[in-house]
């Protein structure tokens, strides 16, 4: 990992433990600042060690069986990676997509939708897997997985804090509307600092791996089909990992959107 990415790593840790504790030191003074510590680093550690196996639950994908055609583009890309082979799942949606999860290359994992295997030709379907695979080279995939247990965090704690102004003896209704409009917009921002500048530089890095206009035609199609059948299933809130987000959105969800726009994307990779 590099010094950049170690120092965003080490910055968002920092972030929910600092929230946690601030939080347990305003409604429970030096006893809720311990607990609120804690928990903060119990979140830290799951989000480490197990936010690949969490985020695979969480789209109750499999195990791929049987798809010799993607284990050996995925076998010749992470070669080319440098990196191990890492899981493949597969996520039944039609939905075409994929994600890349793990916390280091060794425990990489890359989930692929069964709309995307039905409906992308192979150079597509390859350029996607190339993206991925970025991730997993970049070590984005664990810096995704933290702001995503950030922002799960932040609605914690704003559910907590509308419970307390709205039932305490000073009931603030006010803080209570505050926190439940700005909580999400908090997430948001939070999902999009980190995701936006990581899917530009997987998309770069990909394109070192295999030809950029196999990326630049996956991301059309997936961005269509996107548009016309957004994904009903899966957790919204992991959305961030993502190649293009499934579930699309309105103008104004696009303002605080976790990926860049797709035209760009594609303009940046057929310039390479």
């Amino acid at each position: 990992m590099n010094i950049l990415n170690k120092l965003r790593l080490g910055g968002l840790f920092a972030v929910l433990i600092a929230l946690f504790g601030g939080v347990g030191l305003y409604f429970g003074g030096a006893g809720g600042l311990i607990m609120g510590l804690v928990f903060a680093l119990l979140m830290n550690g799951v989000s480490y060690f197990y936010s690949h196996k969490i985020v695979v639950k969480m789209h109750r994908a499999q195990p791929m069986e049987g798809d010799t055609k993607i284990h050996t583009m995925v076998e010749e890309l992470a070669t080319k990676a440098g990196i191990p082979e890492p899981e493949l799942y597969v996520m039944d949606t039609k939905t075409p997509n994929a994600f890349a999860t793990g916390r280091n290359p060794k425990h990489g994992v890359v989930c692929v939708t069964t709309g995307l295997m039905q409906n992308l030709s192979d150079d597509e379907i390859e350029g996607v897997l190339a993206h991925e695979i970025a991730h997993i080279k970049n070590r984005d995939t664990l810096i995704q997985a933290v702001a995503g247990t950030i922002a799960g965090g932040i609605s914690i704690l704003a559910q907590m804090l509308m419970f307390s102004t709205m039932s305490g003896e000073q009931k603030n209704p006010m803080m209570a509307i505050a926190g439940m409009v700005l909580a999400p917009i908090a997430a948001s921002v939070i999902k999009m600092a980190i995701s936006r500048s990581r899917e530009f530089s997987a998309d770069a890095t990909a394109a070192t791996f295999t030809e950029p206009r196999y990326l630049a035609d996956a991301l059309k199609s997936i961005d269509r089909s996107v548009q016309q059948a957004p994904m009903e299933d899966g957790a919204r809130g992991a959305s961030h990992m993502f190649i293009i987000n499934p579930f699309g959105g309105d103008s104004l969800s696009k303002l605080f959107s976790t990926h860049p726009p797709t035209e760009e994307r594609i303009r940046r990779l057929e310039q390479q």
